[in-house]
This record gives C-alpha cells, sequence and structure tokens, in this order.
C-alpha cells in the first residue's frame, strides 16, 4: 500500500503533561511514551494542538520534542509539530527538529494572517525545500482561518518530502477529492476523530488522534480493521469510542483530554493558561465514558 508504512493506522496527538503549576511534566511524559509503544499506536505526534504548541515557548517546545525522540529511543516514529505562521520560524523548528532526530514534522497552515492559497503553496515549498525531512501538511480550518484547497495540497504533493496530509475539516468531500487526485503513495490522515472511520474507509489511511491518548490500543484496532476492509468489525468497535470522539471536544482540546487523562491516573491535571482545567458541568460526562470502557 502506502510506503509510508510507519505513519499508516492510529498515530497520537499527545498531550505535554503538565504539573499543576504549569511546568511540564518530564515522568509522565515518558510513561505515557511507553503506554503508547505498548498499546501499538503507530506513531507520537510531539506538540502538535494537543501538545499545546501554542503556549510553550520555543526553547521549551523543542525540549519537549528531544526529551521524547530521545525517551522513544527508535521504538516508535516521533513526528514533531514545527508549524508556525512565520515561513522563517517553521523553518527553523524543522531544522531544529531534523537535528534533534525527528522521524518527520507536522506543519499546520499558517494561522491568524489569512495567507492565499499561492502564499501556502510557496509558505510549504521553501520550507520543504530547505529542510530535508519528511514532511506532513495539516489543515485545520476552524482553527487557523485559512483552508488550504484540494488543488494547493495537490501542488504540494508533488513536492518529494512533502508525504502526507492531516486533514482536519471532517468535510469527506475534500478527502474523496484527495483520495481521486493525490499520488497513491501520498498519505492521507485524519485530524477529526468523530468522523475518522468514515474518513479511512472513503480511503485514508489512517489518523492523529485525541481519542488515541486515551484508549489507544482500542482505536489502532478500529483503523487496522478499517484499512484492511473489515469495515463491519470497525464500526462495531468504533461504537464503544463514539461517545468519546465527541466528548472529548466539548471544550476546547486538549482540555478535556488532559482532564480524562489524569483520572485515568496518568498525569497531574496541569494546563497553560488561556485554557483551564475542564468545567465541572462537563467532569461527569467525561467521568462516565471512561468508566463505561473501565477506564477508572
Amino acid at each position: 500500500m502506502n510506503s509510508n508504512h510507519s505513519f499508516l493506522g492510529s498515530s497520537v496527538a499527545l498531550i505535554t503533561p503538565m504539573f499543576d503549576d504549569g511546568e511540564v511534566d518530564y515522568a509522565s511524559l515518558e510513561n505515557l511514551i511507553d503506554f503508547h509503544i505498548d498499546a501499538g499506536t503507530s506513531s507520537i505526534v510531539s506538540v502538535g494542538t494537543t501538545g499545546e504548541s501554542a503556549t510553550v515557548g520555543v526553547h521549551e517546545h523543542l525540549h519537549v520534542i528531544e526529551h521524547t525522540i530521545e525517551y522513544a529511543a527508535k521504538r516508535i516514529p516521533v513526528i514533531a509539530g514545527t508549524g508556525a505562521n512565520s515561513t522563517s520560524e517553521a523553518i527553523e523548528l524543522t531544522q531544529e527538529a531534523k537535528n534533534l532526530g525527528a522521524d518527520a514534522c507536522l506543519l499546520v497552515t499558517p494561522y491568524y494572517n489569512k495567507p492565499t492559497q499561492e502564499g501556502l503553496y510557496q509558505h510549504f515549498k521553501l520550507i520543504a525545500e530547505t529542510v530535508d525531512i519528511d514532511q506532513l501538511l495539516y489543515n485545520v480550518p476552524g482553527r487557523t482561518a485559512v483552508d488550504m484547497s484540494v488543488d494547493t495540497t495537490v501542488r504540494l504533493a508533488e513536492i518529494e518530502n512533502i508525504i502526507g496530509i492531516k486533514d482536519a475539516t471532517g468535510d469527506l468531500s475534500v478527502i474523496k477529492q484527495l483520495v481521486e487526485r493525490c499520488p497513491e503513495n501520498f498519505l492521507l490522515l485524519t485530524g477529526d476523530d468523530a468522523t475518522a472511520l468514515d474518513f479511512i474507509l472513503c480511503g485514508g489511511h489512517g489518523g492523529i488522534s485525541v481519542t488515541a491518548n486515551i484508549v489507544p490500543k482500542e482505536l489502532q484496532k478500529v483503523y487496522l480493521s478499517a484499512i484492511s476492509g473489515q469495515s463491519d468489525l470497525a464500526k462495531e468497535l468504533n461504537k464503544k469510542l463514539k461517545n468519546l470522539h465527541d466528548h472529548l471536544f466539548l471544550e476546547a482540546n486538549p482540555i478535556p483530554v488532559k482532564w480524562a487523562l489524569h483520572k485515568m491516573g496518568k498525569c497531574h491535571k496541569g494546563i497553560r493558561l488561556p485554557l483551564l482545567v475542564l468545567s465541572e458541568e462537563y467532569q461527569s460526562v467525561i467521568l462516565t465514558d471512561l468508566e463505561k470502557l473501565g477506564l477508572v
């Protein structure tokens, strides 16, 4: 199937665990890495949106990536989140991640400054040409206020070290076009847990998931069943996870997922401002989901 087989199936958009004062908790980070290796997660995305890339400083951002790569010690591929809305900063982060030994980089569309489609193309093209490492595009218009068109993605897919896209539009008509128009070895990953199974059944290759933080083994089974054509089994298994897919977005990610992992005893409840710990009104909802799955 796809030459980038190490990223097929379920990859985790890993949280950055923190103490209650917001300092990074590296011991918990190591435990989470082991948790995903044991569960058979395909790869770890370090310091993406779920890893609070928006609130960690540049030095700290790179230190979390470095620690993840060193501790994982090639037992699982590590994709570094290195996107920025400044092209020069994205190049710098991507180069540093390459120097640290990342297996690939995930680059979000430049947020806030609303580039044109040609601006997006030139941004990603320059990063790819400047830093010789495999790169995944990341389109998440719900967060960035910019939506990369299928045409732009198809143009970028021709660049050798741009190996795929994480599409978080949740729009299955987009994935159908990407399946039709992108090269066969171009990785199509979803970033939308609620529609992930349908995405894969439409021809996608897997996903970078928030839900995978909580149920990595179970989600991998869903994705691999879908990829291998066992759609009925995949749908049956996914039904049990549906509430999690929905409820982990009751407040902005990673608020609910961090609270859930805290309840599971996997980390403290620390999160950085402007994000807060999950509101009390939603805590019972998440707790019920965890209880039903036997996780608490």
